[in-house]
């Protein structure tokens, strides 16, 4: 094996291992022809997709299309830079050009069908997931899909079901596991939502999404903040619940207990605004220290 081989061997590798801001210091290395190669701007892309830098993604692409030639995976991920930065039209153009090279390509059929779900086309997003699927069912970036056309059709519990089986596919997928974490975090599971997040940010150190996510919930699970978890949990539905309750007890004429509940209640709902803040402070402080 040859010494640009040896690096592009171990670029491959860091982008294995969710490692994009490494494997773009060892593409940084590569000498001469090398780092114009075909399979190199392949990496650079791959390596800028990882890291959401859709303005050097969609640069990087036309350089390689333009050095190399026409070439799938590079028109994949200009399509994919586009759509980040919404325009739809010059992405879809990216995307036709890619699957007319490969059309039997799942990730690209998947990179079709979320730009057609961005746009509201939902049923031929659907088809196109359907065939990746028939390709690579188990592939990650049909699992994405599946879930993104489920919410787009307002369908949460297929979302969380196929979000399930995502995880179960891929336990240490930080996709997987951010995706689950969303969900626990909109039932109100903030404990087990912060444990993946927190997983997602092990297996992908370098995206501030997910970081940001764990620092979220890992709020939401200081102790101070246990007594609200019910109202994360209900949302609307506690509300509803708290006034219906005061409600029957004044129709009931049980005015001093209906005074009592109304006054718990405003106290939890100052509670609900005052804490979260309060609690952001004293982690960031306890953190700077």
């Amino acid at each position: 094996m040859t010494a640009p081989q040896g690096q592009l061997a171990r670029v491959v590798g860091l982008l294995e291992m969710n490692r994009p801001e490494q494997a773009l210091t060892e593409l940084g290395r590569l000498p001469g022809a090398a780092a114009t190669d075909r399979v190199a701007y392949r990496l650079r892309v791959i390596a800028l997709s990882a890291l959401d830098r859709w303005d050097e993604v969609a640069e990087a692409a036309r350089q390689g299309l333009a050095e190399v030639g026409p070439d799938a995976e590079l028109l994949g991920r200009l399509g994919l830079a586009l759509r980040s930065q919404g325009a739809y039209a010059p992405a879809e153009r990216a995307l036709l050009d890619a699957l007319a090279l490969e059309p039997e390509d799942p990730w690209l059929l998947c990179q079709y069908a979320d730009l057609c779900v961005t746009v509201g086309q939902t049923d031929k997003a659907g088809r196109l997931i359907s065939r990746a699927a028939e390709l690579a069912p188990e592939s990650p970036a049909v699992y994405g899909s599946r879930i993104q056309l489920a919410y787009a059709c307002g369908d949460d519990r297929e979302a969380e079901r196929v979000t399930w089986e995502f995880l179960g596919r891929h336990p240490d997928n930080p996709t997987a596991l951010a995706m689950h974490g969303g969900i626990a975090a909109e039932r109100g599971r903030i404990v087990a939502a912060h444990r993946s997040f927190g997983r997602a940010v092990a297996h992908d150190p370098d995206d501030p999404d997910y970081a940001e996510a764990a620092w979220e919930t890992r709020v939401y699970t200081h102790p101070l903040l246990v007594p609200l978890r019910p109202l994360y949990r209900l949302g609307i539905r506690l509300w509803l619940i708290a006034v219906g309750t005061i409600a029957v007890l004044n129709l009931a004429k049980l005015y001093i207990p209906a005074l009592v509940v109304a006054l718990a209640w405003v106290l939890y709902c100052i509670w609900s605004w005052i804490a979260p803040p309060l609690v952001r402070r004293l982690i960031l402080g306890r953190w700077r220290s």
